[in-house]
């Protein structure tokens, strides 16, 4: 175990020390205590795999300010972020870091904002800049900015940036910073394309990793919800009333299910709004200023949409539904539990997303805990003590009312204490008890119960039965098709992933333009059908709807599987 390091040990000259000290900078954390003396000592290439908020920025930002000339005024230094939110968040380090450095200048550049202005910028000569991919490959084709003498390349958030689409886009500005002395590459995460980036463009680079590789930070506890699809957004909305000082993103797959989902919390008068692919900078901007000032408590938001969020004491990140990829699974997670605290995790799920939670436990070496819905009276037990506690810690000092005292208890006099108390809280939480009054339990039976139904129900359907019967199919009405992106094939498969069933359930699949026509056996218990509810074939397109519904037609004779 390495052993706690001031950051004066690390080798860090004092002008840089007087900085980090203004910002309250104490104790190295791991990846700055493993990654400072190595990026120092001489010029290498580096991969430094660690989770988001470890303090990746100053594992970087000290060493390059302690190496930087500042007695030329020339670019230096371009560091690659992903997203414009986090390229501003890197310049305001670099500049606090660098507070005491005389003549030290960091430009940002970023789509979304006056391209002349940053141009300007640039005309001043800083030693660093920091840039998004997409503006600099436009600065560098109006010929604004000149790598090709840049001495240190920096990628931070690599496989953010890969997942976003830049590839291509790194690897031409790659190509063409073809004199760097050090590439440092800082990644969350190890995926197949940043290998094939270290095996092209870096040479015998150092490795240092802190944690594991594709693991999510500790201090992090993973809990899930077993939840019908219909019941999904009641479990979202019993979770934050369970949780009154939640703050938080909520992860969607969709921006459709994320900018309804957040107008239904708005309507119903949850501090709540959605961050997306739809909105413009001058929109996203104002979600994030009032998402930082906590005026929002809950943002809304898709994976593209919240890379680079970088925002300090998340208390919970909610998944929607679960990602596809480890990856995004440890990019959301990272978003709460930074910087050594600790935070919450919470998956709403579906039965037949049972097994790509066992999937994820086993990729990233971690543990799953399943949690009851809470119950009407569980909620408005735990608002209720919340509210009573928060009275009793009211700061009065600034708060003038004993003037008003007299009258007050004169007005109140013909009322006892418990009436009063019981009044007080009736008048606070008069609709939370009204909607909770009769609130029926959602949680799902055990998923073991269910495992041997399922077994049972594929057992009854042997492929002798479907071969030598004819009956009646039921036919079954499901509203995406062709135009949302779906084939035939991904459809049967979706449906035979989902539903566990056997093939020769499945009849005759018709696809039509804006839905399609399943024939399914008559036999099928409706219960299996219902894990079909609220998901959506990976191959769908943003045209198709945000929630996927099966639905009963009549009846209809079947073909035979030798006429289909």
């Amino acid at each position: 175990m390495m052993m706690s390091q001031s950051f004066s040990e690390l080798g860090i000259e004092n002008t840089l020390l007087a900085g980090i000290q203004d910002m309250g900078f104490e104790t190295p954390t791991p990846v700055q205590q493993q990654a400072i003396p190595q990026l120092l000592a001489k010029p290498t290439d580096a991969i430094v795999l660690a989770q988001t908020g470890t303090g990746k920025t100053a594992a970087f930002g000290l060493p390059l300010l302690q190496m930087i000339d500042l007695h030329h005024a020339y670019l230096q230094a371009l560091i690659l972020s992903p997203t414009r939110e986090l390229a501003l968040q890197i310049s305001q380090d670099l500049r606090d870091m660098g507070k005491y450095l005389k003549g030290l200048q960091v430009v940002t550049v970023y789509g979304g904002s006056a391209i002349q202005q940053q141009i300007r910028q640039l005309k001043q000569k800083p030693q660093i800049v920091v840039a998004t991919p997409g503006r600099l490959l436009d600065l560098m084709d109006r010929k604004a900015i000149e790598i090709n003498n840049v001495k240190w390349v920096i990628l931070d958030e690599a496989d953010e940036m890969l997942n976003m689409g830049f590839r291509d886009d790194i690897h031409f500005i790659l190509n063409h910073a073809a004199q760097r002395q050090s590439c440092w590459l800082f990644s969350a995460t190890m995926p197949t394309e940043i290998r094939q980036i270290v095996r092209r463009f870096m040479q015998q680079p150092i490795e240092i990793v802190v944690g594991n590789k594709n693991t999510v930070a500790t201090g992090i506890v993973h809990e899930y919800y077993l939840s019908h699809a219909q019941h999904k957004f009641e479990t979202l909305r019993r979770l934050i009333d369970f949780h009154p000082q939640l703050y938080g993103i909520v992860f969607t797959r969709t921006k459709v299910e994320a900018q309804e989902t957040a107008e239904r919390l708005a309507r119903l008068g949850y501090d709540a709004d959605a961050l997306h692919g739809d909105l413009s900078q001058t929109q996203r901007d104002k979600v994030m200023e009032r998402f930082r000032s906590r005026n929002l408590r809950l943002l809304l938001a898709t994976d593209v949409a919240a890379r680079g969020i970088d925002v300090d004491n998340i208390t919970h990140v909610v998944h929607y539904g679960l990602p596809d990829d480890l990856e995004s699974y440890t990019h959301r997670s990272g978003r709460t539990g930074r910087a050594g605290r600790s935070g919450i995790s919470i998956s709403i799920i579906h039965l037949h997303e049972m097994e790509k939670l066992r999937k994820l436990e086993q990729m990233l070496h971690i543990r799953f805990v399943r949690r009851s819905i809470p119950t009407g009276p569980q909620i408005c037990e735990k608002q209720l003590f919340h509210y009573f506690d928060q009275l009793k810690q009211l700061d009065m000092s600034d708060i003038d009312i004993h003037i008003y005292l007299e009258a007050i208890k004169s007005s109140l006099s013909d009322i006892s204490r418990d009436e009063l108390i019981e009044r007080i809280a009736a008048y606070e939480f008069q609709h939370l008890l009204k909607h909770y009054a009769q609130a029926k339990d959602l949680n799902v039976p055990a998923p073991e119960a269910r495992s041997t139904f399922r077994e049972n129900q594929k057992q009854s359907y042997s492929r002798k039965s479907y071969a030598d019967s004819s009956f009646g199919y039921i036919t079954y009405r499901i509203n995406i098709g062709r135009s949302h992106g779906l084939y035939k094939a991904s459809l049967l498969q979706w449906l035979l992933d989902h539903t566990r069933l056997p093939k020769q359930a499945v009849g005759k699949i018709i696809l039509l333009d804006q839905y399609s026509l399943i024939e399914l056996d008559p036999q099928i218990d409706p219960r299996v059908l219902e894990a079909l509810n609220g998901t959506r074939p990976l191959e769908l397109n943003d045209q198709a709807p945000a929630v996927v519904s099966l639905t009963r037609r009549r009846p209809r004779t079947a073909y035979s599987h030798q006429e289909r």
